[in-house]
């Protein structure tokens, strides 16, 4: 059984070690070097109580971390302080299980109860399984940055997929904290 929960410190290891194999062989992220724990810790605490970081366990009792998903600022005008960009990333073993969406769908009902009004998804192309699980849970296909990436002796194309949370709002609402909301499923 997967279960889903807000990521605690003690994850750090754990999300680290999802992220290291996307680093070093493939090309969904464009970081040259995983981060270590220490690192990641950082990265989820940056999110001052805002930025919800979640993680799928087995449902074991010792809960075993098989995906995170985070979001994160989208850029850092204030104009852009009610969208957010998202990512996953899960282990190659989850494939297929349906924790991935699972995860991804209560990261997007989570920012939806938060107040966010859009959510951005930025994928590496090719990658049509990110692409598939993106539109499933109601992203849609933005534009497409040519050759912006260069890793493993390619240049890479990044996609850019959009999901409206919430109505924009006029004057705008200040999303609420994660801290304050909690993990939201349905």
């Amino acid at each position: 059984m997967i279960a889903i929960r807000a990521a605690q410190p003690q994850d750090a290891a754990s999300i680290a070690a999802i992220y290291a194999p996307h680093v070093l062989t493939g090309t969904v992220s464009f970081e040259i070097e995983p981060p270590d724990t220490r690192a990641m810790r950082t990265r989820m605490a940056a999110g001052d109580g805002l930025y919800p970081w979640l993680v799928a366990t087995n449902g074991e009792p010792e809960g075993g971390v098989i995906g995170y998903a985070y979001a994160t600022r989208f850029r850092d005008r204030p104009a852009y302080q009610y969208v957010v960009e998202t990512s996953i990333y899960m282990t190659d073993a989850s494939r297929g299980l349906g924790a991935g969406r699972l995860l991804y769908e209560a990261l997007i009902d989570t920012l939806r109860a938060q107040g966010f009004v859009q959510a951005i998804g930025a994928i590496a192309l090719p990658n049509d399984h990110s692409i598939r699980l993106h539109e499933a849970v109601g992203f849609r296909r933005a534009g497409v940055y040519r050759e912006v990436g260069y890793k493993h002796g390619r240049w890479i194309d990044v996609g850019f997929w959009q999901c409206g949370l919430n109505e924009p709002r006029v004057p705008p609402v200040d999303p609420k904290r994660f801290a304050d909301v909690g993990v939201v499923r349905g």
